[in-house]
C-alpha cells in the first residue's frame, strides 16, 4: 500500500483477542488554531434537543488548551445522518469527540489525543490551507496510525458562496454559480498538492472510490452549519468500515486516559476520564500514575455527563452511575487522587498481577521527558502534556531549564528560581497553575519574591518573558554603563583654587566625554593624579556626573596643589583594561571615541596588550 494509505491503517494486533461489544469511536479533532477545531465541536454540541453553550467564550483566547470530551449519541447522531444515509442506522452507540489542543506547541498533549482515538478529524482553512500545526497534525496521525477525514472548513469565506444551515456539502455544491464552483476548484487543486508533498492523497469524499489510498476530504462550513452532517456521516462511515476489531477490542481491564484532576464540591478531588476499554465498576481497584510513580485506589464514586454536555461544561448536569462501559467519558470520586498526574492513564486492576503489569506501565509514563540543566529557568503545568509542551517551546529559543514538575508553585519553586545565578533565569514561568496557598501571595505585587509569569496559553507567557528579558537585560545594562568608566578629559582653570589638600578642591573644566564621582584621574603622561570625591555645580549644587563643556568644583583625593598638580594641568580620567574592552562595544560620542584611543596609546606604551 502507498504512503497516503497509512492514514487509513490501523495498528496491527500482536496477537489474536477475543473481541466483545462495539464501542462508540472516539474521535480527535485537530488541526491549525483558528482554522475551526472548536467550532466544528460547537456544531456537533448544538445537535438534538439538549443544546449546550459554545465553549469558545469559555476557552483562554479562543484557543482549546486541554483535552475534553463530548458524546453524541446514536439517536442524535442517526437522525442527523439520515438524509445522507437514507435512514439507515449506524451500528455504532454513538461518538466520543475529544477535543485536542490546536496551538503548534503541544505536540505532547495532541500526541496523547492522537494515541486515545481510533479516528480524527484535520480541519483546515480551505482559504489558507495547510499550516505548520497542520503538519504537525498530519505527522502525528501517521505515526499513530490514525484514520482520518479532512474538513475543508470555512467554504463560507469563498467569494460568492451561498451558504444554508444544516445542508450537506452535495446539495450546496449544485446550487452555487459557475464562477463559485471554479473558485472553490483552484483552492482545492492546492489544497490537494499541499497534502500530496507530504505523500497523502486527498479527494472530495463524495468523488472517492477507494478509501483506503485515498484521504476524504469534506467540504464545510462550521461557522453556517453547512456540510457538517456529510463529515458525521463519512467519519463513522470509515470507523465502522475500517476499525471494526478495534472498536470490538473491549474485553479485559478497564483503561482510560485521565483528563484532569478537579476539586468538586460536594464530592472533593475528582478526576475526569475517558474510558477507552473494557468497564468499571464503582469499587473497583485502579492503578494511576502520579508524579512519584505508581499509586492504586478505589473507585467511590462514578458520573457521567447528560446527553450532549461537554465533560468540562457539564456543572450539574452529571447523572450516577454504579457501571460504565467503553468508550464514554467520566468523572470518578476515589481516595488520594491529589496526586495524579492528568494525561496518563487509568488502569482498572482488581487482582495483583494486573497490579504489577499496571505499575510497571505506570513508572514509565511518570517520567517526564524535560532536559534538565544546571543553570536555567523553573518551568510549573498543570500535567505532562503541558509541561513537556512549554519545555518544547523554550528550547527552541534556547532557554535552559533547571527545574520542570507539575502541580501548584511551591516554596521550593521559590528558592531554586532565587538561587539562578544569571538574573534573566531568576524566574518562574507556569502554564494553567499558580502559586499554592501559602506562596502564592508572595508571587503577586510589587514586593514579589521571584519574578512569576502565568497564564493559559503558552504564547502568551513565552510572550510575556520574553518582553521581561528585555526589560531586565536593558535594566543590566543601564547598570553597567553607570558603573562602566567612560573617557574624560579635563583642565585645572586658573585662579581657581579652593582647597590645597586633603582633598584637594579645585576648579576644572570638561574637555570631552565626562567624569564621574569615584573615577580616578591621571595626567597626559600617565602619572596617577588621585581620585574623585565629590563634584559640584557653580551653584554649589552637588552631582554624581559632569558632562562636557561644564566647569565643576572637583573634590580630589590624593594630590597637593602646587606640589602633585599645577592650575592649567590637563588630565584624563583613568579607564581600567577591562572596561576599554566593553567601551568599544558602545556607542561612544566621536570625541570620547578620540580621548579612548589617546588613553589606550597611553597604556600600550607600557602594556602592548592592555584593553584588548
Amino acid at each position: 500500500m502507498s504512503d497516503e494509505g497509512e492514514g487509513l491503517e490501523t495498528a496491527p494486533e500482536e496477537e489474536e483477542k477475543e473481541l466483545g461489544w462495539q464501542r462508540q469511536p472516539i474521535v480527535a479533532v485537530l488541526g491549525h488554531v483558528d482554522h475551526g477545531k472548536t467550532s466544528v465541536l460547537d456544531h456537533f454540541r448544538s445537535l438534538g434537543s439538549e443544546r449546550q453553550a459554545s465553549v469558545m467564550d469559555r476557552e483562554a483566547g479562543g484557543i482549546t488548551q486541554h483535552i475534553g470530551a463530548t458524546e453524541v449519541p446514536a439517536k442524535i447522531l442517526n437522525e442527523t445522518c439520515a438524509p445522507m444515509t437514507g435512514g439507515k442506522d449506524f451500528n455504532s452507540p454513538g461518538l466520543l469527540f475529544i477535543d485536542t489542543p490546536g496551538h503548534h506547541s503541544f505536540t505532547s498533549l495532541r500526541s496523547r489525543g492522537g494515541a486515545l482515538a481510533d479516528i480524527a478529524i484535520l480541519v483546515v482553512d480551505v482559504m489558507e490551507g495547510l499550516q505548520p500545526q497542520t503538519i504537525e497534525s498530519l505527522r502525528i496521525l501517521r505515526d499513530k496510525k490514525t484514520p482520518f477525514v479532512v474538513a475543508a472548513n470555512k467554504v463560507d469565506r469563498l467569494h460568492g458562496w451561498r451558504t444554508v444551515e444544516g445542508r450537506s456539502f452535495i446539495e450546496s455544491w449544485a446550487n452555487q454559480r459557475e464562477d463559485v464552483q471554479q473558485y472553490f476548484e483552484e483552492r482545492y487543486w492546492k489544497l490537494l498538492g499541499q497534502f500530496s508533498e507530504h505523500g497523502f492523497n486527498i479527494e472530495r469524499y463524495d468523488k472517492i472510490r477507494d478509501f483506503k489510498s485515498n484521504l476524504a476530504m469534506v467540504p464545510c462550513s462550521a461557522k453556517d452549519g453547512e456540510g457538517l452532517q456529510d463529515l458525521l456521516t463519512v467519519t463513522v462511515g470509515l470507523a465502522e468500515r475500517f476499525l471494526d476489531d478495534r472498536l470490538r477490542d473491549t474485553l479485559g481491564n478497564g483503561e482510560g486516559t485521565v483528563l484532569e484532576m478537579k476539586d468538586e464540591r460536594g464530592l472533593g478531588k475528582t478526576i475526569d476520564v475517558i474510558l477507552n476499554r473494557g468497564e468499571l465498576n464503582v469499587g473497583d481497584s485502579i492503578t494511576l500514575v502520579g508524579a512519584n510513580g505508581p499509586f492504586t485506589t478505589h473507585i467511590k464514586g462514578m458520573f457521567r455527563p447528560k446527553g450532549m454536555s461537554e465533560m468540562r461544561d457539564a456543572g450539574d448536569r452529571w447523572e450516577s452511575c454504579d457501571n460504565a462501559v467503553a468508550a464514554c467519558g467520566l468523572k470518578i470520586v476515589a481516595p488520594g487522587l491529589e496526586n495524579v498526574l492528568a494525561g496518563t492513564t487509568l488502569r482498572q486492576t482488581n487482582d495483583s498481577d494486573s497490579k504489577a503489569n499496571a505499575e510497571k506501565e505506570a513508572y514509565k509514563e511518570a517520567s517526564i521527558s524535560v532536559e534538565i540543566a544546571e543553570e536555567g529557568v523553573v518551568i510549573k503545568a498543570d500535567t505532562v502534556g503541558g509541561l513537556e509542551a512549554l519545555a518544547f517551546e523554550l528550547n527552541k529559543i534556547d532557554i535552559p531549564i533547571r527545574m520542570a514538575t507539575i502541580g501548584p508553585v511551591n516554596k521550593r519553586d521559590i528558592i531554586t528560581a532565587q538561587c539562578a545565578e544569571d538574573p534573566l533565569n531568576q524566574i518562574i514561568l507556569a502554564f494553567s497553575v499558580k502559586g499554592n496557598t501559602e506562596v502564592q501571595p508572595k508571587l503577586e505585587g510589587p514586593d514579589a519574591e521571584i519574578k512569576f509569569i502565568d497564564a493559559e496559553i503558552i504564547y502568551r507567557i513565552l510572550e510575556e518573558f520574553e518582553e521581561w528579558r528585555e526589560a531586565t537585560k536593558a535594566e543590566m545594562d543601564a547598570a553597567a554603563r553607570e558603573n562602566l568608566v567612560y573617557p574624560g578629559h579635563l583642565r585645572y582653570l586658573k585662579d581657581h583654587t579652593f582647597r590645597n589638600k586633603g582633598p584637594a578642591i579645585v576648579g576644572m573644566r570638561v574637555l570631552g566625554g565626562r567624569v564621574h564621582v569615584g573615577q580616578r584621574i591621571m595626567k597626559l603622561d600617565g602619572t596617577a593624579v588621585g581620585q574623585i570625591k565629590s563634584l559640584r555645580t557653580r551653584s554649589s549644587d552637588e552631582v554624581k556626573q559632569g558632562n562636557q563643556g561644564e566647569e565643576l568644583a572637583v573634590a580630589v583625593m590624593g594630590p597637593t596643589v602646587g606640589r602633585h598638580i599645577e592650575e592649567g594641568d590637563e588630565f584624563w580620567v583613568d579607564i581600567p583594561a577591562s572596561h576599554a574592552k566593553r567601551l568599544r562595544k558602545l556607542e561612544l560620542t566621536p570625541i570620547e571615541e578620540e580621548i579612548l584611543e589617546e588613553i589606550t596609546l597611553l597604556h600600550r606604551k607600557q602594556d602592548h596588550f592592555w584593553g584588548r
